[in-house]
């Protein structure tokens, strides 16, 4: 058995590598933009590529290297029920929609005058999102008919960049209000104003569509459940000040008693539905009710470096450390078996 990585700095393979090396595991590092990549993978029998939103080559080829791979039954992470919907809200909304899965009311439409006449007869307020992004980038709450109706334009229109200048110097400056950002963070931020990453000049606009999602009130915070294999654990992120958005808001609580069990219960029940290696849902609570707000297979490593343990799929909890990444690796060698 003969593992395969593509390596990225601040991404699971470090994890992925140094397992590996602990455990006397055979790998090798690949480079995944190589052209002759699907060569070089020849004599291994996994692939393994934390592929990241953001980093405009891992968008325009990962998913296309990692299911080509399958076609040739070559075990990948994350493979194609894990991973075909990463960073497509829309495409979720389908999926958890096809499955029956208690997603949080949400709304798409490709034709202008469509989304113009539902934004005449639905009520206030909602939440706009575009398809990609994390962190609660590219997300805005809808107060009214005029603001919807001008989002509404601006898709069918000109389109919307994926990187919101503005919003990244806003999130820098409360961050460090806070107490969780430093001057030069608040700095970077406002020379995003005029300097615009090379990610962002590389993505495309964003146009053709409109999504939008029910507001869901009196939530102080949403619940993060990571399910991998028959494990889960999970977080409590609180929104930020005067916002409604939880998500990236650095705000975490690890405390266990604080996450209703109602998530994790539900969070392995959808992902047995939908076959998915890894999975990280994040929930809101309505009428007692958790509804998911969207999903992904990634996640930041560091934030939970502080959890106390995690729950198996009989919700027994078990109070230890313990290392996601590695879970994810034993997934892959357990299917080469």
């Amino acid at each position: 058995m003969k593992l395969a990585i593509h390596h990225r700095n601040n991404s699971f393979s470090d994890r992925w590598i140094q397992f590996c090396q602990e455990n006397n595991i055979d790998f090798k590092i690949v480079d995944a933009f190589h052209s002759n990549i699907i060569d070089h993978l020849k004599d291994c029998d996994a692939f393994m590529w934390h592929h990241h939103h953001v980093d405009f080559k891992d968008v325009i080829v990962a998913k296309k290297i990692l299911f080509a791979l399958e076609h040739a039954n070559i075990k990948v992470f994350p493979d194609f029920k894990t991973g075909w919907h990463f960073d497509d809200k829309v495409a979720q909304k389908y999926l958890l929609e096809a499955i029956n899965a208690p997603l949080v009311p949400s709304y798409v439409f490709y034709d202008k005058q469509q989304a113009l006449n539902w934004a005449k007869e639905t009520t206030y307020p909602k939440v706009f999102k575009l398809k990609g992004g994390a962190g609660a980038s590219n997300v805005k709450l809808v107060r009214s008919y005029s603001q919807a109706i001008a989002l509404i334009n601006t898709a069918f229109g000109c389109g919307f960049a994926q990187f919101d200048r503005l919003g990244y110097f806003k999130e820098r400056f409360n961050k460090f209000k806070n107490g969780k950002d430093n001057f030069i963070g608040v700095l970077k931020g406002f020379a995003r104003i005029f300097i615009v990453p090379k990610f962002a000049k590389q993505q495309p606009t964003e146009r053709g569509y409109i999504y939008f999602q029910e507001f869901i009130p009196n939530n102080d915070s949403d619940i993060r459940v990571i399910v991998i294999g028959n494990k889960a654990f999970a977080i409590k992120r609180m929104v930020r000040e005067n916002d409604f958005r939880a998500s990236g808001s650095g705000n975490i609580v690890y405390d266990k008693n604080e996450i209703n069990l109602s998530c994790v219960n539900l969070a392995f029940e959808v992902n047995r539905k939908i076959e998915s290696v890894c999975t990280a849902f994040d929930f809101v609570i309505h009428d007692g009710k958790p509804l998911i707000v969207e999903i992904s297979y990634g996640f930041a490593i560091s934030a939970y470096d502080n959890c106390s343990g995690y729950w198996d799929h009989n919700l027994h909890w078990y109070e230890s450390k313990f290392n996601p990444q590695e879970w994810i690796l034993n997934n892959l060698i357990s299917r080469l078996k």
